[in-house]
């Protein structure tokens, strides 16, 4: 991946040397639909993990990595009890523009959950789609992905009339499970093979942007992502026993809406007070709804039915302004910025049982139609400046930066949470609020050479759930309970590294070492009161993560170009010595390529190491090579049409990903990853 070259906006959370961006071009001719595709191509530092459906960028994941679509934070759900959550997973790559990756624990731009660093995507704009002096323009793709048996449909369009562009774009996916390298077909535990799937997924975006007189831009964006799953639950070890086989389905829905009005500025003048600008005024609704639906076997026999509902309704307004001028001999580019919202989230647990036909003992445990934590008003305030100085015209740069932020949590009252077993009465509001400096110092030694070191500091305030939760079940003597008293996790570290050449010839190398404090866990007791254990939260004392991440490419005249990425990182409890899980194993993406002007081709081959003996790992897989091989063709007399297909995993090798098997005990072939597939897709611009 190079950075150089690429647009990036001033003062915007990637305006950084440690950040990288993927463009809508990139992601187009690799293919990629998906982060997990983004790591396994682009930057070797990014994994997404299914299990806790999130992003992990060294070495942390869930909610310590901040996920953002169009500068609005995008939530992340919590739960311990049934292992339901996520929430890096409801946006559809072919309405992307831009993704960007900021490598590193720093909230100076944008506050609360960058311990890991954040994911930032950019939807398509109405200019994206206009070529140069054209007024109307879109593109179609088609595509199919053996990995899932799953089929992509997608289109975009976009018109300007004078001073005014709309753009609508739109995609379909329909598909199934992804296929491992297992083949038992059996019922129960002793099943590798995948369990099957059925999935379909949507987006709808739509824009409309006015320009006005004087550098002015305003606009309305509308958004809508959809996604069902049902899965045939065929490896639940109660498959067929407890629960009617054939009849025990695992379902998963969730979606993502939202309206905002958007407003940008650039100045027409050279010598302006603000030289440029961007606000953000949004509302947005973001639901998951998951659980199990099954004929239950075992008394009371009949319908038997858990959905977790987790829902989060926001309101929110983001911006910043840039300003450069000078004092003196000093050259000053000051961004100025912040964030202010408003949410209101629940979990709510509905569930159905025979209960009222044929009543047994055990009724009297199903905690269900419940709220697990209070409904919860969230309110958040961050405000940051930072400063690039420069002394006339000199290549050396040192940019110091500072943000505020404030939270506070209103538990509230509601019928659903007076009917919790664990109910006690209403917990007390929390607040808090944090400071994270950072300072930066660059080297821009030639137009092609950028030396840098920072100094960077994070937090991640405590979720809801975290500090809330409330579920006791009695009957079987075990119990999940929130902590009021969480502190805020916070980090500080360091990083140096270069960006160097450009895109025919260049790299990027970063190193970097992290000190976390205050890391949220959970632990189990087991006491007289919950003999099966009670699970709470606490704060650890102190976490380090080191490592360093490096990438390189050269193209040659004869139309071949190697390239190559590397990402390690250790992760380690200070007071433990324990190895962290989450911590993925070294990784490495190396391969060749040969391009014409209508035809190319690529190899590559993506390998990673086994995990430290020493890991807290329940599953400690040993490391891999997989080869992919893909090629593009683009017919000189079909003007913007694109072929492009490709065979993964070429040599059908079984293997894990660390990250997905962390937790789970002695893994077999079922966690496996897709064996031989291939991918093909045609996309048509006009």
């Amino acid at each position: 991946m190079t950075v150089k070259g690429k647009k990036v906006d001033t003062g915007s959370v990637t305006d950084t040397p440690l950040a990288t961006q993927t463009t809508a071009d990139e992601i187009n001719k690799k293919d990629i639909q998906d982060v997990k595709d983004l790591g396994n191509t682009t930057d070797p530092s990014v994994t997404y993990v299914n299990s806790s459906k999130s992003v992990n960028i060294r070495g942390l994941e869930a909610d310590r990595v901040l996920t953002t679509v169009d500068g609005i934070p995008v939530p992340y759900f919590y739960d311990n009890i049934y292992g339901y959550g996520g929430g890096a997973d409801t946006f559809d790559f072919n309405s992307l523009s831009t993704v960007g990756v900021l490598h590193g624990a720093d909230s100076s731009r944008v506050g609360s959950g960058a311990l890991g660093g954040a994911l930032v995507m950019r939807t398509l704009e109405p200019q994206d789609l206009l070529g140069p002096g054209k007024t109307f323009g879109g593109m179609t793709k088609l595509g199919y992905d053996g990995s899932d048996r799953s089929f992509t449909g997608s289109a975009a369009i976009a018109k300007k009339v004078e001073n005014t562009s709309i753009m609508f774009q739109s995609s379909y996916k329909y598909g199934h499970e992804t296929k491992g390298t297992g083949t038992v077909d059996t019922n129960g535990s002793t099943r590798t093979k995948a369990d099957p799937l059925t999935e379909t997924q949507r987006n709808f975006l739509f824009k409309i942007r006015q320009e006005l007189e004087a550098g002015h831009t305003i606009g309305v964006t509308g958004e809508h992502y959809g996604y069902d799953s049902t899965k045939d639950y065929r490896s639940n070890a109660s498959y067929g026993t407890t629960y009617q086989a054939g009849h025990l389905n695992a379902i998963q829905d969730k979606t993502r809406d939202r309206i905002s009005l958007d407003y940008k500025y650039d100045s027409p003048e050279k010598d302006s007070l603000i030289d440029s600008g961007a606000a953000t005024l949004y509302w947005q609704h973001s639901e998951r709804n998951e659980g199990t639906s099954s004929i239950r076997l075992s008394r009371p026999v009949g319908l038997y039915e858990r959905l977790m509902d987790s829902d989060e309704q926001a309101y929110g307004l983001t911006g910043y302004l840039n300003s450069n001028f000078n004092t003196g001999p000093l050259r000053h580019a000051v961004t100025v910025g912040g964030d202010v919202s408003f949410s209101q989230t629940s979990y709510y647990l509905s569930g159905q049982d025979s209960c009222s036909v044929t009543y047994v003992a055990a009724c009297a445990s199903y905690h269900t139609n419940q709220s697990y934590a209070p409904d919860v008003n969230g309110y958040k305030f961050g405000v940051y400046i930072e400063d690039k100085i420069t002394a006339g015209d000199s290549p050396v740069s040192l940019t110091p930066g500072l943000r505020f932020d404030w939270y506070r949590y209103d538990p509230q009252n509601s019928a659903s949470w007076e009917a919790n077993s664990g109910y006690s009465g209403l917990p007390d509001s929390t607040s808090a609020s944090h400071l994270s400096p950072k300072l930066r110092a660059a080297w821009q030694a030639t137009p092609d050479v950028e030396l840098f070191v920072q100094f960077s500091s994070a937090f991640k305030a405590p979720n809801e759930y975290q500090m809330y939760v409330d579920y006791a079940n009695p009957t079987y003597s075990y119990r999940t309970i929130g902590n009021p008293d969480l502190k805020p996790e916070s980090s500080y570290g360091f990083d140096a590294g270069a960006n160097l050449g450009d895109d025919e010839f260049g790299g990027r190398l970063a190193a970097f070492t992290t000190r976390y404090k205050n890391f949220i866990d959970g632990s189990v007791a087991y006491n007289t009161g919950y003999s099966n254990g009670e699970t709470s939260y606490f704060n650890r004392n102190r976490v380090r993560i080191s490592g360093v991440e490096a990438s390189a490419h050269k193209t040659f005249s004869i139309g071949i170009t190697l390239h190559g990425s590397l990402a390690y990182a250790r992760g380690t409890d200070l007071d433990t010595d324990e190895v962290l899980s989450t911590v993925a194993p070294v990784k490495a993406i190396v391969g060749v390529g040969y391009d014409t002007e209508h035809w190319g081709t690529d190899a590559t081959l993506v390998a990673a190491g086994s995990v430290d003996k020493d890991s807290t790992a329940k599953t400690k897989p040993a490391g891999y090579g997989v080869v992919n091989l893909t090629g593009w063709y683009e017919p000189e007399k079909a003007k913007g049409l694109r072929i492009q297909g490709g065979i993964y995993n070429l040599f059908d090798k079984q293997y894990y990903d660390a990250l997905e098997v962390k937790d789970v005990n002695n893994a077999n072939a079922l966690y496996s990853e897709a064996g031989r597939y291939f991918k093909i897709s045609l996309t048509q611009k006009f």
